[in-house]
């Protein structure tokens, strides 16, 4: 292939996915018809997340499980946690809004409650983790008068609601697998689950830190749900033309991430436990951890 059939076919990708990323709004009459896409671009759609390659146990060399945690204030991961609005549109969504609205529609039909997907849940078991209902104290007083003990008959000026928002997200708990490949000589990385962490929503409005640790919200298997993750796109800012999706933008490990627990005969215990109330030792034993792994890789081309 020479030089100019090479550049012609590497314009003929930008155009194309400039194309789709634009979905038709320079040719829109009225503003539904944004995002709508023409017959000849749905025949040239072609769209899917890349397909992981298999991979037999006896090619795994070295393997090491880890968990880490991307806490969302840090600017490497604003691209998980924003946008907090949701009127910007579908195309405009936080990752925990996708999560959350494909788990409400029934995309997603599997969620558990911890890391190791033994325990699935419901929309119904979730219900107190992610929102909760309080009565004031006028309402209990409005109750006794009346003489009524059903709490829905309580007028709505005597009840608090609050609901876990994606500005309430402070971090996502990553589970993966880093494995060394004999086939292909390669040190690789599998994303394997992924939990938005929030406060508990009984105390994420109050004053007691104590109570306000991030904890994981549910947990979702990630090879499960990656045409959704595709599908729905994070921002770029350096190109808002060629949006990223969330299954590239966690795959190709765009992000910040801190191990707090590898896989160990103390049954997985995480750093804090036996490094306690120290936070620079704990971020020293996270990097160690990284290391060790990293080295194992340069170790095999040593000789």
């Amino acid at each position: 292939m020479n030089l100019k059939s090479f550049l012609c076919i590497g314009i003929g990708v930008l155009a194309a996915n400039t194309m789709f990323a634009q979905a038709n709004i320079l040719n829109a009459k009225i503003p539904e018809e944004i995002g709508m896409k023409t017959e000849a671009q749905l025949l040239l759609d072609n769209d899917k997340p890349l397909e992981y390659g298999y991979v037999g146990d006896r090619d795994i060399l070295f393997s090491k499980m880890t968990w880490e945690k991307i806490v969302l204030n840090e600017r490497a991961n604003f691209p998980l946690y924003f946008p907090i609005e949701e009127n910007l549109g579908d195309d405009r969504k936080s990752l925990y809004r996708v999560l959350l609205d494909n788990i409400n529609n029934g995309s997603i039909p599997k969620v558990y409650a911890d890391s190791y997907f033994t325990e699935e849940r419901t929309m119904k078991d979730l219900a107190p983790t992610l929102k909760k209902e309080e009565i004031m104290d006028a309402g209990i007083e409005w109750m006794n008068q009346q003489g009524v003990t059903d709490q829905s008959l309580v007028p709505e000026e005597y009840v608090i609601r609050r609901e876990i928002g994606a500005a309430d997200i402070s971090s996502y708990l990553v589970k993966g697998l880093w494995y060394f490949d004999k086939r292909q000589g390669e040190l690789k990385y599998r994303i394997l689950g992924i939990a938005p962490a929030a406060p508990d929503v009984n105390f994420i409005d109050s004053d007691d830190e104590a109570n306000k640790e991030p904890i994981g919200l549910f947990w979702v298997f990630f090879p499960e749900i990656r045409d959704i993750l595709h599908d729905a796109k994070a921002f770029n800012n350096k190109n808002s033309a060629v949006p990223l999706s969330f299954d590239h933008l966690l795959n190709s490990r765009r992000f910040s991430g801190v191990i707090y627990k590898e896989e160990n005969v103390y049954g997985d215990r995480e750093v804090k436990e036996y490094v306690a109330e120290n936070a620079l030792m704990q971020l020293l034993e996270s990097e160690r951890i990284k290391e060790k792994i990293r080295n194992f890789e340069q170790d095999m081309w040593s000789y």
